[in-house]
């Protein structure tokens, strides 16, 4: 299968997908800030160094990132295809990423932009509610797994909570952010020749559209 970048606005269906996408065709699902964390934790320099950076709110340096990025793209469980989950982020890594994929002999593969509209995307953010218990996710202003009680989740009966930023302020300077970063990103892959953009309003349409961009 393909290597997939994945990009998408917040809420746009990133985490939804590469579910899908891992439980169909075995992909490896890859998040740079999953990596970033897992680091954190090891009793080394390095470890120490991406602690106390995370925890401070520093932004982690290219080549720290890039370092740990580059190792796991090295295991084996990678050669089948793999999702990259919202990274690179900027035109500067963008192009340290088309080095690295280089220099491992490794397929770019394709770019999958999620779309969706602004009051789609602003509604599953603002009504969103989670599990306290289990984690399960519900949304009260989509019409789209709205819990059968409210406040309640339909699992496990755990009471639902809001995140503090699931907020319309948040989600505006977040997607503010998303449209302004992600220009120059969508232009240096258009020229590549790799970009696809999908939509993500339903969960069958996107992984159908993105079948058939990974069967091409």
């Amino acid at each position: 299968m393909k290597n997939i970048i994945l990009i998408a606005a917040p809420a746009a269906g990133k985490g939804t997908l590469s579910e899908m996408l891992v439980e169909k065709y075995g992909y490896v699902h890859i998040s740079t800030g999953d990596l970033l964390r897992d680091a954190s934790k090891e009793d080394t320099p390095l470890g120490k160094k991406i602690s106390d950076m995370l925890q401070s709110g520093a932004l982690v340096t290219n080549e720290i990132v890039f370092d740990l990025l580059e190792k796991r793209l090295m295991k084996d469980d990678t050669k089948n295809g793999y999702i990259l989950d919202g990274f690179p982020r900027t035109l500067e890594q963008a192009e340290m990423y088309d080095d690295t994929v280089k220099r491992l002999n490794l397929d770019l593969g394709v770019v999958i932009v999620l779309e969706s509209d602004y009051e789609t995307l602003r509604m599953r953010i603002v009504g969103r509610m989670l599990c306290e218990e289990c984690g399960s996710v519900y949304n009260v202003l989509t019409g789209v797994n709205t819990p059968k009680v409210e406040g309640l989740c339909d699992k496990c009966g755990g009471k639902l909570y809001k995140r503090s930023d699931d907020n319309e302020e948040s989600f505006k300077t977040r997607y503010d952010t998303y449209l302004d970063k992600t220009k120059p990103l969508i232009d240096f892959y258009k020229e590549k020749g790799i970009i696809h953009f999908v939509n993500s309003d339903s969960k069958e349409g996107m992984l159908k559209a993105t079948e058939e961009i990974l069967n091409d």
